[in-house]
């Protein structure tokens, strides 16, 4: 029986290991010529009492992951993926990924780095990652270093 995935989801952050997973999601998509969803959240937890202060400093936020988002859509593209979306969104990645997005959109695959941005967020409450491995309902792939 062979496996196949029409709707692939890599959520990216920046780092390096994201870079590994769009690396990957991008060989996924070729191979099985899937759908390629690049997701990008802006975790809106990290800007509780900031934003009282300063609202560019979500603006900001905002305007980078756009940024990120259209520089690996245009990777994707150069490299042959013919249907490459990006969803930029607010809110915890632990949840929206596997939760929201991935059911909104039919994902049957998501690929994620091991370690993202967020060292210290991972050392006290568990890793991005291993929440969307928890509570997806479709296959998640963990690209390590």
């Amino acid at each position: 029986m062979t496996i196949g995935y029409k709707q692939i989801l890599v959520a990216v952050d920046g780092s390096n290991e994201a870079k590994r997973a769009l690396k990957k999601a991008i060989d996924f998509a070729k191979q099985f010529d899937a759908t390629l969803f690049i997701c990008h959240l802006i975790d809106t937890r990290t800007f509780a009492t900031v934003e009282q202060y300063d609202r560019t400093v979500v603006g900001d936020a905002e305007k980078h992951g756009k940024n990120l988002l259209t520089s690996y859509q245009q990777q994707a593209i150069e490299a042959g993926i013919r249907d490459v979306r990006t969803i930029l969104d607010f809110g915890s990645p632990k949840i929206k990924i596997p939760k929201e997005i991935a059911e909104r959109y039919s994902i049957d695959l998501i690929i994620t780095g091991a370690t993202g941005l967020n060292t210290v967020e991972r050392l006290l409450i568990g890793s991005v990652s291993e929440a969307i491995t928890r509570n997806a309902k479709c296959d998640v792939m963990i690209v390590r270093n």
